[in-house]
């Protein structure tokens, strides 16, 4: 989430979009940035309002292309048209000259078509190829050769070809994808019909894989620790989770190396779960196809021959999404999603994500490719025996309280309740695995097959040709999950704040924006990719806490959840996944200054979970910024001379309190035994490294206790005690000085959030450097899986004896012990 400055299409200056974000943004009417006040803008979209935008005539051929590679997004409509046509009044779209042909030959052209989002977006294509082609035609040669890229010369073709493959004419590349979305020889889900499951419990298929997976993680476990198999019984294997955590490219490599060296350790084979944000859900996408099939080695390798290459340059992005056999696949999602839902968006994540899936899931030499890698239900393949741990991917929705509608002039809530209602946004989070999309908050979830219907009190809706849709594909899915881009203007403005405040005279601004940050964290400049609500029209039917919105509307918005943790950790604590580890591998941009472990401790209070390790994570500051400047000044005015003395009588003193306590070593140096919990604390939590364990308590604790320091070798026991919680190993993403031409996460250039580009020695580097972090505290790893392993163990073989005592003394009381057959109802 951090470095959100660097991003092409952020905020201007003057508080507005940019031209590619004004241009290719979503349709719904945006808020009014300034002045900064509360908008309506609650994260459920609805389908029937769609204001025309204004779209501006490119400049360039260079803004043309930008346009061009994400026009999916635009809506044109005859405004529009107007305007492509006043930049040349010799310039006529197809779609002009085509208007007074009669309605027969209208049909045969492709023409008529009563889904409006793909005519509008097929008009789109028109009216740009039109104007690219003018303006190639002013700009001379040499012009061109000056100022622009050789490549910018073919932009017109292209266009003109994309325009031809969606126009829907019979032959063309759309008509044949919608042929084969009715057909249920290629997508066999479109026969079944689908309900909402609403309940608490995990569905089914996860319970069923659960019950699998714990035979071969006890066999696993074996191995890892040194024991014999036939000594581990499956109810002692802990049930342990990896988590990877968000940061676009960065996370992909370096959480690939970190499970490459989970794998290669074989604590991977002991995980039941893996959970991901933004670039870490690219990570389990790909592990689970067949471009690595679970091969962490072949993931590596795949990236090393496919992140060379941006994944917006153009030429090679055309090329996938025009020439066989990719186009088909990465346009497929875009022509089912718009003409199976006359009402559907797709906008600027959509096409991020066709960008993504055309630069990740494209084999090198782009043959190859496998269109089962195209849908997130195909990988039960890679866990329905339990063979490998689950994936669980993530999203958020933004929840935004609304009590008025937008310009209403009267008022009919009270000054408290809208005061009251601006606190109340929060965050949603959708799992989303092979088996299920799911949303603990509304305790319901559907097949993830299912993906993509519009639902109607709890049950689907055929599309106007009677058939059910196929399953959203995976292109749609890499947009949402890496999204980070949509962010509010609070999280915006908090990328460029400390510039702003180091620049002189500007303090009055800062305080301005940072004053309005509650309405900044409100307004998204940049509107998140849409899916159906399946929970519309469910009114009474969930529990009272879901907003009413969310039964009214008829999209959901979903965005990176990173927007809300950078570490997937939520979903970990669910109930019924009875999580015993978590191994968060945190490759966040920031990761000393955002404490994302610390986030969690509202939700685990929230949802009444016990046995989380409450003040986990980097330390907060102990002092507030004017303490500190406070005391360095009295620093500086003391003399090197004065801070000896005072030093030396300091020693003294203690040395003459504790002179007979065998407690305190020479020198003044304190043993820890001395300290108070909150020193052991403030001081091992200050020391972080590259692996921290934290143990929590299933005992009730106050808010005013202190939070229980990392677990250290002489504290190990603590993870063994009977009302031991869940145990948090953290793993950060590091510099390490043991390996040989390492790059430093904080400070290297190409490790920013926002490079898509890696080169073959970059992604070697990134994934050494995360094998060696992984070396620090792998057996710190192995002495918590042992430790929990062994408390597991012990409470079972203590509860087992239990019940035979018991067992013993209602025989003792029925008079039977020791007799056989007799003195029971049997005999």
């Amino acid at each position: 989430m951090a470095r959100l400055g660097q991003l092409s299409f952020a905020i201007s200056p003057t508080g507005r979009r940019s031209l590619l974000a004004r241009s290719l943004g979503s349709t719904r009417t945006k808020p009014s940035l300034l002045p900064f006040q509360q908008t309506r803008h609650g994260f459920f979209a609805s389908g029937d309002t769609k204001p025309k935008p204004k779209t501006r005539v490119p400049r360039s051929l260079s803004a043309v292309f930008l346009g061009s590679l994400l026009v999916l997004s635009l809506n044109p409509t005859a405004d529009v048209l107007q305007t492509f046509d006043s930049t040349d009044q010799t310039v006529k779209t197809d779609r002009s000259s085509n208007t007074e042909l009669p309605p027969h030959e209208l049909e045969s052209h492709g023409e008529i078509d009563d889904h409006g989002t793909w005519s509008k977006l097929v008009d789109g294509f028109e009216g740009l190829s039109a104007v690219t082609s003018a303006e190639a035609g002013k700009l001379s040669n040499k012009l061109v050769d000056l100022v622009l890229p050789e490549w910018s010369k073919l932009i017109p073709g292209y266009i003109r070809k994309l325009q031809r493959e969606l126009n829907m004419a019979p032959g063309s590349l759309a008509a044949e994808i919608w042929a084969e979305a009715r057909d249920p020889a290629v997508n066999p889900e479109i026969q079944y019909s689908a309900k909402v499951r609403v309940s608490e419990d995990l569905c089914d298929e996860e319970k069923t894989f659960l019950a699998r997976r714990k035979k071969i993680t006890a066999v696993a476990l074996a191995h890892y620790l040194g024991l014999k198999e036939e000594e581990i019984n499956p109810e002692d294997v802990p049930t342990i989770a990896i988590c990877g955590s968000g940061g676009g490219l960065r996370a992909l490599v370096a959480g690939t190396g970190s499970y490459m060296a989970a794998a290669e350790d074989g604590l991977f084979d002991c995980i039941t779960y893996t959970s991901g944000v933004s670039g870490s859900c690219w990570l389990q996408s790909l592990y689970y196809s067949s471009l690595s099939g679970g091969d962490f080695q072949r993931t590596i390798n795949h990236l090393k021959a496919r992140l060379g290459i941006h994944i917006a340059y153009p030429p090679t992005a055309f090329s996938a999404i025009l020439s066989a056999p990719t186009n088909k696949l990465l346009l497929t999602a875009m022509v089912e999603k718009l003409k199976g839902d006359p009402e559907a968006d797709f906008g600027l994540v959509d096409a991020y994500g066709m960008l993504l899936a055309a630069r990740l899931f494209i084999p090198k030499g782009e043959l190859g490719v496998n269109t089962q890698d195209f849908k997130l239900s195909n990988q039960q393949e890679y866990v329905r025996y339990g063979q490998n741990p689950l994936p669980i991917y993530t999203a958020v929705r933004h929840e935004i309280p609304e009590l008025d509608e937008a310009g209403n002039e009267k008022s009919h809530a009270s000054e408290e309740a809208k005061a009251e209602a601006k606190k109340e946004a929060w965050f949603q989070w959708f799992e989303m695995t092979p088996f299920e999309l799911f949303c603990e908050e509304f305790t319901a979830g559907i097949p993830t097959w299912a993906m993509g219907r519009r639902f109607q009190n709890g049950v689907n809706l055929p599309t106007t040709e009677g058939f059910y849709l196929p399953e959203i594909r995976l292109p749609v899915l890499l947009g949402i999950w890496g999204s980070a881009f949509c962010a509010t203007l609070s999280h915006y403005y908090r990328e460029i704040r400390p510039l702003i405040q180091s620049l002189g005279g500007f303090q009055a601004v800062d305080n301005l924006i940072w004053g309005h940050n509650e309405d900044l964290s409100k307004v998204h400049p940049i509107d998140p990719a849409t899916i159906p609500n399946f929970i519309h029209g469910m009114n009474g039917q969930l529990p009272s806490t879901v907003p009413r919105l969310a039964y009214d509307s008829d999209y959901i918005q979903l965005m990176d959840s990173g927007m809300s943790n950078n570490l997937p950790i939520y979903p970990l604590l669910r109930p019924g996944r009875n999580v015993d580890i978590i191994v968060a591998f945190d490759a966040s941009a920031d990761i000393k200054t955002d404490n994302w472990l610390s986030v969690v401790e509202g939700y685990a209070r929230q949802r009444g979970i016990k046995g989380w390790p409450i003040g986990a994570g980097w330390p907060r500051p102990s002092a507030s910024p004017s303490t500190t400047a406070k005391e360095l000044k009295e620093a500086e005015e003391a003399t090197e001379a004065e801070a000896d003395n005072k030093l030396a009588q300091a020693k003294a003193d203690q040395a003459t309190r504790h002179a007979d306590d065998p407690n305190v070593k020479p020198e003044g140096e304190s043993d820890k035994s001395l300290m108070s919990q909150q020193e052991k604390y403030d001081q091992t939590a200050s020391e972080l490294g590259y692996c921290t364990v934290w143990v929590g308590t299933t005992q009730e604790r106050r808010t005013d206790d202190p939070p229980p320091p990392p677990v250290d070798d002489s504290s190990s026991w603590k993870l063994m005690e009977p009302d031991a919680g869940i145990a948090v190993v953290y793993m950060p993403f590091l510099a390490n000085e043991k390996v040989p031409g390492s790059v430093d996460p904080a400070s290297s250039d190409y490790m920013s959030t926002w490079n898509f580009v890696y080169t073959p020695e970059q992604v070697d580097q990134v994934v050494a450097l995360a094998r060696a972090n992984y070396e620090e505290g792998k057996e710190k790893i192995r002495a918590t899986v042992r430790a929990v392993y062994e408390r597991k163990k012990k409470r079972r073989l203590e509860m087992e004896k239990r019940m035979a005592e018991e067992r013993q003394r209602r025989r003792i009381r029925l008079g039977i012990e020791g007799k056989l057959g007799e003195g029971d109802h049997f005999s």
